[in-house]
């Protein structure tokens, strides 16, 4: 992957699991990376640090990326501290907890929503027009770059007495992929999703489900959890050039779930 020293990348919700993964594996690979994050400043730190201890280049920064005008804060904080953004990668996101869908609050409903969706949305707008070579950004033609929306298998699954809502974003998420992918493709931008299945991450627990994972193992075909690395790595081939020829496309890493 050469010249990826010169390529910036805004990783949302990056301080923990599969985003910061994401973030030190583009580090490690010359990434200069904008580490998002919301509410857990010390461990945005920490995956910084990480990055540095390998030699790359990277910021924290906190942005509410369901909210528009931190969107356009955390974008234009990010170019100043580590130039022009060439890739970002979509990955934070809420399931809302779990439970049967009747019974969730609107409150919840809408947080859901605004951060899965409209979050996404909102950073992949700011991205297209950074990165466009259309000419039509803040300061100019762009130099093109990729984006890497992250989904779930919930999104085919459909996640019933767990977490439909959170599915149905997911399903939204993978829509506009395909539609962001072919609506940009002429103008150097490449849109695609990850879609992962059962992974080892904080967010079962964080559901208030903790014995999900032993739970779900036996319906995985390869009969076992997979890690956030093994994501992250599925990432950082569709941010490359390695797949120069590929767009509007869901690559699901689910061990055959």
């Amino acid at each position: 992957m050469s010249g990826d020293r010169h390529r910036m990348v805004i990783v949302t919700g990056a301080s923990r699991g599969i985003g910061a993964a994401i973030a030190r594996l583009t580090g490690a690979c010359g990434y200069r990376v904008a580490v998002n994050y919301n509410s857990s400043p010390d461990a945005a730190a920490e995956v910084v640090r990480d990055i540095e201890r390998s030699g790359g280049k990277a910021v924290a920064i906190k942005a509410d990326v369901s909210r528009e005008e931190e969107v356009l804060r955390l974008f234009d904080e990010a170019t100043a501290a580590l130039g022009p953004v060439t890739a970002l990668v979509n990955n934070a996101g809420i399931t809302g907890g779990s439970g049967r869908f009747v019974d969730m609050p609107a409150d919840r409903a809408e947080e859901v929503l605004r951060l899965n969706v409209l979050g996404v949305a909102l950073c992949a707008r700011e991205a297209i027009r950074r990165m466009s070579t259309a000419g039509n950004g803040p300061d100019g033609p762009g130099r093109g770059g990729a984006i890497v929306n992250i989904s779930s298998i919930a999104a085919v699954l459909g996640a019933p007495d767990e977490y439909v809502l959170y599915a149905a974003s997911k399903a939204a998420v993978e829509t506009l992929t395909v539609g962001l992918g072919k609506e940009v493709a002429r103008e150097g931008i490449r849109v695609n999703a990850v879609a992962p299945g059962l992974i080892d991450t904080e967010i079962h627990a964080a559901s208030g489900d903790p014995g999900r994972v032993d739970r779900i193992v036996p319906t995985v075909p390869m009969a076992r959890i997979g890690t956030a690395e093994e994501v992250a790595e599925a990432v950082l081939f569709l941010l490359s050039d390695a797949a120069s020829y590929i767009t509007a496309t869901v690559l699901r890493v689910t061990g055959g779930r």
